[in-house]
């Protein structure tokens, strides 16, 4: 610090007092308030000119020639961290660390006296001089005894620096000091260094998907003059990825990338900054070099070849699929295609899907061929599909009529979407493996030029079966048992709800393998008509009976 003028008696007072309340707070005096610490010796000395140049001199001075007091003039009435107000090196570093975004409090116990400030924070205390931080000059080292503190405006080299500055005996300067020579800061206080700082956040630019090149822009950096780049996939760096461009592989997929801009600049804390992370990577994109081509005649019984093409970037592996009109062909999966009846009129494609690890399927299709040439059936009235739909009827194909006439007809009889064998006719007796199936019968048309016609006549509804119906009514004592016996052809185990009604009574049950034993209580004696009802079931059909029982007194 720079030591107060012998001519300055308010300030001379102050330190007496100052000096006289630390005696009485060693004496353990807890309720008085303590004052800032004391300053400096007015016979110290706070700089030699031989390793300084002064920049500026005075608030007014500095000010005109360029230089900030950064607010101190209007704002050195106050104390800062318990130091003396007005001209005093520490107040005016303490207004600038609280500038600097620091607390108001002091950050140390102890003496507030300028050689105490490296002492009582070694841990931030070396020999680096970085930009925001303190110079610190410990007792009589190039200073007097009460130390020297200065706020470091900016590094020129790790041996010459420039500072900002006040003093208890003189006045606010900017200097030069080189390390040449002695008079070089005993340390540097590093409470709030001022970092590289970001003005514009760094971003990626270009899409994210496997084949393609992302960019970094580094942002926009106050003070900075080199930047590192390191790529992160999921937040995890990119092994070797510290350029400005960065290859998508297939390694990425489904991550999220963003690069990490660490700026530097000499004497300045080093600022980093994380870019937003882009959309997850997704597959890359193959693009068609050359389409596919179909050759050849397209007539039945002609064969077609293709030509696959080609993708970029090239393609692991590719698949081959031939459609008519837009219709997959099944099992058409080869290079060439022999033409059949079913193509007559249809114009041919080819769709090759093209496939590599980490891209999407690229498919490609050919331009279509000529439709295929053959000739049509023309039915001029349709084939009818007759017959009650229960088991042991018939069902029968009336035939229609076509041309030409003398086309070779087919019956295929299908139960659900299996084909019944040993069925070829135009009829087919229905059986209790029809029981409960959904029938219909595939009419074929063949004829050589002629492209088959195939016409399906469904049943209207499912195969059923009518059951038969005993009942044996016994008469006994205000009561009647009744028994039901069923059976239904196609059905080995007969079930279903079913119900007995007498003299305006019902009582219902359940049917199991075909019987069924039901008892009406509290009827009068005497004789009664016994009405039944078998429900039925989803194949079984419903059935009723009538019968008569004579009730007793007892």
């Amino acid at each position: 610090m720079t030591p107060a003028p012998r001519t300055s008696r308010r300030r001379a007072v102050l330190s007496a007092a100052a000096l006289v309340l630390a005696f009485v707070g060693l004496l353990g005096a807890s309720v008085l308030t303590p004052l800032p610490p004391a300053q400096a010796k007015p016979t110290e000395r706070t700089e030699s000119a031989r390793t300084s140049s002064y920049l500026c001199t005075g608030y007014t001075g500095c000010a005109q020639a360029g230089y900030s007091h950064f607010g101190y003039k209007q704002a050195s009435g106050e104390m800062y961290w318990r130091m003396y107000s007005g001209h005093n090196c520490t107040n005016y570093v303490a207004y600038r660390m609280i500038k600097n975004g620091m607390s108001t409090e002091r950050p140390w116990d102890g003496t507030g006296m300028a050689y105490n400030w490296g002492k009582a924070n070694r841990s931030i205390t070396d020999d680096t001089p970085m930009v925001g931080a303190v110079a610190w000059w410990d007792a009589y080292d190039g200073v007097g005894s009460s130390g020297h503190v200065a706020y470091v405006q900016e590094v020129v080299s790790n041996r010459k620096i420039i500072i900002s500055e006040d003093s208890w005996s003189g006045d606010f300067h900017w200097r030069t000091i080189t390390k040449d020579g002695g008079g070089w800061p005993t340390g540097f206080v590093h409470f709030a260094d001022r970092s590289v700082a970001m003005t514009e956040a760094p971003s990626v630019t270009g899409t994210p998907r496997i084949g393609q090149t992302l960019t970094a822009d580094t942002g926009t950096w106050r003070s900075a003059t080199t930047y590192a780049v390191q790529w992160l996939s999921a937040g995890t760096p990119i092994t070797g990825a510290t350029g400005t461009t960065l290859e998508v592989t297939k390694a990425l997929h489904g991550t999220r990338i963003s690069v990490r801009v660490t700026a530097t600049a000499s004497g300045y804390a080093d600022g980093t900054a994380t870019s937003a992370r882009t959309p997850q990577v997704r597959r890359g994109l193959m693009e068609t070099a050359s389409a596919p081509t179909i050759t050849g005649t397209p007539r039945v019984d002609e064969q077609l070849v293709l030509d696959r093409g080609s993708a970029a970037p090239t393609a692991d592996s590719s698949t081959v699929e031939w459609y008519a009109d837009g219709v997959l062909l099944e099992g058409a999966t080869r290079n060439r295609l022999v033409l059949g009846q079913e193509q007559i009129g249809a114009q041919i494609t080819a769709r090759v899907v093209h496939r590599k690890d980490g891209y999407r399927a690229l498919a490609s299709v050919s331009e279509p061929t000529p439709v295929v040439e053959a000739g049509l059936f023309e039915v001029t009235e349709d084939f009818r599909l007759t017959g009650k739909l229960r088991v042991g009827h018939t069902l029968t194909v009336t035939p229609g009529t076509f041309a030409p006439a003398g086309a070779t007809v087919s019956y295929t009889w299908l139960r659900g979407d299996e084909v019944i064998a040993g069925e070829d006719g135009p009829e087919h007796v229905l059986t209790g493996d029809d029981l409960g199936q959904q029938l219909s019968v595939r009419v074929g048309l063949t004829h050589p030029g002629y492209q088959d016609h195939t016409a399906v006549l469904p049943a209207r509804r499912v195969v059923t079966t009518r059951p038969t119906l005993e009942v044996d009514a016994l008469g006994m004592v205000r009561k009647a048992v009744v028994k039901l016996r069923l059976a239904a052809p196609g059905v080995e185990h007969l079930s279903g709800p079913a119900s007995v009604r007498i003299d305006g009574r019902t009582v219902t049950g359940v049917v199991e393998d075909g019987r069924l034993r039901l008892v009406v209580r509290r009827l009068e004696p005497g004789r009664h008509a016994v009405r039944v009802r078998y429900d039925g079931t989803d194949v079984v059909e419903g059935v009723r009976a009538r019968d008569a029982v004579r009730v007793t007194r007892g």
